[in-house]
């Protein structure tokens, strides 16, 4: 079949499917609105033919003179109906039938996007309106804002005393918080406090796991009520930590994979033992949860754990600058700081470019490993309460003995193994 029929026939099909949606609003009688599925069809069959015989320029003027009937429509009966998603649907829809005649596929997804924006009408007015909180507009309106507004413009570079601080970097730190907590808020109102914040916690690991060690700290600092599921959604994130470190170091180096593998099964094993004990007291908890509408992050808190972010990353730049350059060890201990993968990749990337034997690269992935550790419990202990640190700090350090016990009895499995 020719291509310009397919084009004509996406074209049509979106005036269809749109004029359906209005045909069904449209009303009778002589209040009814002016555009149905026979006006819709021809309108976007009108942009088609524009696009194809005289390109954008005479797609521009159909448009227009689509835009001017639709004001003209709107004026007469404005009483009736002062709404203008039919007028603009009308026009929008004359531009589809343009860009069908050049990008077809696009052009048929946007236009079962715009009918179901379109049917969808009762459904987003009733959670704009009744379920979403004025707060919680707030909240995603700052969000937006410190994403697409704030994180863009900021230098992607090293500033500051030494060269230590990214100030891109760490805001994008403070993006994931937000976007961590904004998760574990969404799960909290969809599933309940007891089982959403576990779930919150293992996906948003995968993002930062301190970042979401502090989320979950200043939860249960706001509620007592959820200490139990936000010690769990704080273990459970390290499960996405040590599942993550796993792939980068399989993408980086599959030989400095190989002398890690039994730490990052005994940590992880661990981690997740520990995240279901927690989970099932959250769950068999009978004391009632707050279920009031709160905020979906605190800015303040955020800000607090992007500053005691910076401070852990200063200190360890002081420290390199005092005690110099001793080795990949300690290389690898002071990137850990800020972030286990980083110091992973490092060490990795030592070992895919030869500079490092394989079977040395267990020691300074560990060390990053545990000085990471030591980074989270330090931000549990000041993002959440005594209570949160007391059950997230005992998880922690079983999931860094593991991982060291692993590596040592494998070690020495395999010295026996090689000499026997």
């Amino acid at each position: 079949m020719d291509d310009t029929i397919l084009d004509l026939a996406v074209a049509l099909g979106i005036g269809l499917l749109i004029g359906a949606e209005r045909e069904r609003r449209k009303g009778t009688g002589p209040g009814r609105a002016p555009a149905g599925i026979r006006t819709f069809s021809i309108a976007a069959l009108a942009g088609a033919t524009a696009m194809l015989v005289g390109g954008g320029p005479l797609l521009a003027a159909a448009a227009l003179g689509i835009a001017v009937l639709a004001a003209a429509a709107y004026w007469r009966g404005r009483e009736e109906d002062p709404g203008l998603t039919t007028e603009v649907a009308l026009v929008l829809t004359v531009l589809l039938g343009g860009l069908a005649a050049e990008r077809p596929a696009l052009a048929a997804g946007l236009g079962v996007a715009v009918a179901i924006l379109l049917a969808a009408r009762g459904q987003l007015h009733r959670f704009v309106g009744t379920v979403l909180t004025a707060q919680e507009i707030r909240d995603a309106l700052l969000f937006a804002a410190v994403t697409l507004i704030v994180l863009p413009v900021l230098p992607d570079r090293p500033v500051g005393p030494y060269g230590a601080l990214n100030p891109h970097k760490l805001w994008l730190l403070v993006v994931l918080l937000m976007a961590v907590s904004g998760l574990g808020y969404i799960a909290i109102r969809l599933l309940g406090p007891r089982a959403g914040l576990p779930l919150a916690g293992l996906v948003g690991g995968f993002a930062s796991s301190t970042a979401t060690i502090g989320a979950m700290g200043n939860r249960a600092r706001r509620d007592p009520t959820l200490l139990r599921p936000a010690i769990a959604g704080a273990v459970l994130s390290s499960v996405a930590t040590i599942a993550l470190l796993a792939t980068v170091l399989a993408a980086t180096s599959l030989q400095a994979l190989r002398p890690l593998l039994p730490a990052i099964l005994a940590g992880g094993a661990v981690a997740l033992v520990y995240g279901v004990v927690f989970i099932r007291r959250a769950l068999a908890d009978t004391a009632p949860a707050d279920t009031q509408p709160g905020r979906a992050f605190d800015p303040k808190a955020i800000l607090g754990f992007a500053a005691g972010l910076a401070a852990i990353i200063l200190a360890a730049a002081v420290l390199r600058d005092m005690f110099g350059h001793t080795g990949i060890l300690v290389a690898a201990t002071l990137a850990g700081f800020a972030d286990a993968h980083s110091a992973a990749i490092m060490v990795a990337t030592q070992v895919a470019a030869g500079h490092l034997p394989a079977e040395d690269a267990a020691l300074p992935i560990l060390l990053g490993f545990t000085t990471n550790t030591v980074s989270k419990a330090a931000l549990a202990w000041l993002a959440g309460n005594r209570r949160f640190a007391a059950g997230v700090l005992p998880g922690l350090m079983l999931i860094a003995l593991a991982a060291w016990g692993a590596t040592f009895w494998w070690a020495g499995w395999w010295a026996g193994f090689a000499a026997g």
